[in-house]
């Protein structure tokens, strides 16, 4: 995964028609109300936003990100699952220029949507030029797709104060056309070497018992 952040795969250089692509879900979306409209900021005032608010259901927004163009594409659902990431899936590799691609490799973590072999198996099947590529278990935050919702929580979720499901799903899609407009892609810094380094470390540390147990 850290050789694909640069453009390489099992020692060769990706072409220009081979893309990576950082998929993942961000579940449990609440749509939430305030009762009452908050204040702007004023002089010698911080923003004041009512605290009381009524629950409108919650919904996933299942997204792909490609982390050479820095274009994000997602889908919403109501829940996260199979179905949803297939869906995702179908409408990254019909649209162009992965429609036509070499390869499209999809960095993914070990949630249930995407999970295992047979997640490999059904994405292979269904798109012959894609090729599921999963994280270590607990490495998530390896996952360039988690920048991009920590970004979506800031510009789009906060503070919270929705309708209903259909204004946040509106908002989170009309994000993608003013995001993908004007990114640009990560400065992404953790290699291959970086993380020899990090695992000599931790092995050196074990050898001397400096290394403290996991809780």
């Amino acid at each position: 995964m850290l050789d694909l952040y640069e453009r390489a795969w099992e020692g060769r250089e990706l072409a220009e028609d081979e893309y990576v692509i950082s998929a993942d879900e961000k579940s449990q979306l609440q749509a939430l109300s305030r009762c009452h409209a908050g204040l702007p900021a004023g002089p010698g005032r911080a923003t004041r936003l009512e605290f009381e608010y009524e629950r409108h259901g919650t919904l996933a927004y299942v997204a792909a990100y490609d982390v050479h163009r820095a274009q994000l594409m997602g889908t919403i659902a109501p829940t996260t699952g199979i179905a949803p990431f297939s869906e995702l899936a179908r409408r990254v590799m019909t649209t162009e220029p992965y429609a036509s691609a070499r390869r499209v490799f999809w960095v993914v973590d070990n949630g249930s949507s995407h999970a295992g072999q047979a997640s490999t198996r059904r994405l292979s099947k269904a798109w012959p030029t894609a090729t599921l590529v999963h994280l270590p278990v607990h490495a998530s935050w390896l996952n360039q797709i988690e920048i991009v919702f920590s970004v979506i929580q800031r510009k789009v979720i906060k503070p919270a104060d929705f309708a209903d499901l259909d204004a946040l799903a509106a908002r989170l899609l009309a994000f993608e056309h003013r995001y993908n407009a004007t990114a640009r892609p990560f400065d992404w810094r953790f290699t291959r070497a970086d993380l020899h380094d990090l695992l000599a470390r931790v092995a050196a540390r074990e050898a001397a018992g400096t290394l403290c147990p996991a809780a």
